[in-house]
């Protein structure tokens, strides 16, 4: 069963995290320095890699939130701590699916769930039924989205290791999405990369029809893994932040209340 990855700080805010397929804590190392003061950030890594290795892997929405069951337990024990989810690429799908979990659960909602490059439920997605190919059509269709590493083949390393954690990651994906129903309520922020040739700026901006509250989106650089770069993890650091201070005032001012769009080539401020 998951169990959180974070450094121990005085919390204002925590933002939980969620990978990319075959990633694991890597992927958000060094954050908790990058995303700034009064900010906590979490990452929850699924079965079957890094310190998580040696357990089996999932590939179901029933498995996922049954893996996650920590999480949702702190969050009821926590109900002053505001938060905040982030999930990058196949971890948006997880985001939204642990959002709409909570709800139905009546447990406390998040102050801002953070979706990057993954395209809704709703729209097309050149992944989502890949997982069932063979391991060479899979890894050139991998390539052709800048999704393995240059060079991989099949019998090296990355084949041996990653690939089978990437292709029942892409099951799982698209388990979440095909068992994706409703909108959620909370603010959305949708950050895609300006060079992604998975999920551009057309598709997230299509998140604006998974949530009744207020939508922004982001345009940062970078391809599809822009989450190893310094721009995403203080994006959410100051977005974290604006979050929690608006949640802070009551419902009177939750930013479900007015539903706006901002789209930015760069992040320049606080997405508010």
């Amino acid at each position: 069963m998951a169990q959180p990855a974070h450094t121990a700080q005085s919390t204002a805010v925590r933002l939980h995290c969620f990978a990319h397929a075959g990633a694991g804590d890597s992927a958000f190392r060094r954050w908790n320095r990058a995303v700034g003061s009064g900010v906590e950030a979490v990452s929850w890594p699924l079965p079957g890699r890094d310190r998580r290795r040696r357990e089996p892997r999932i590939t179901t929405r029933a498995q996922l939130l049954a893996d996650l069951k920590p999480l949702f337990e702190q969050i009821a024990d926590e109900p002053a701590v505001p938060y905040v989810l982030y999930g990058h690429s196949l971890g948006g799908t997880v985001a939204y699916a642990v959002a709409r979990a909570l709800a139905e659960a009546r447990l406390p909602q998040p102050a801002l769930v953070a979706i990057g490059a993954c395209p809704p439920p709703d729209a097309p997605a050149a992944l989502a039924g890949a997982a069932g190919l063979p391991d060479a059509e899979l890894l050139r269709v991998l390539d052709r989205y800048g999704a393995a590493p240059p060079g991989a083949e099949p019998g090296d390393l990355w084949h041996r290791m990653v690939l089978p954690v990437l292709r029942d990651d892409l099951r799982l994906a698209l388990d979440l999405r095909t068992t994706a129903e409703g909108p959620l309520t909370a603010a959305l922020l949708a950050v895609n990369g300006s060079e992604d040739r998975l999920a551009d700026a057309a598709a997230l901006a299509g998140w604006q029809r998974w949530t009744t509250g207020r939508t922004v989106r982001r345009t940062l650089p970078g391809g599809h893994f822009f989450v190893r770069g310094q721009e995403l993890p203080r994006l959410l650091g100051r977005a974290a932040r604006t979050a929690a201070r608006i949640a802070a005032r009551g419902p009177g001012t939750d930013p479900g209340t007015h539903r706006t769009h901002r789209t930015d080539s760069t992040d320049r401020g606080e997405a508010r």
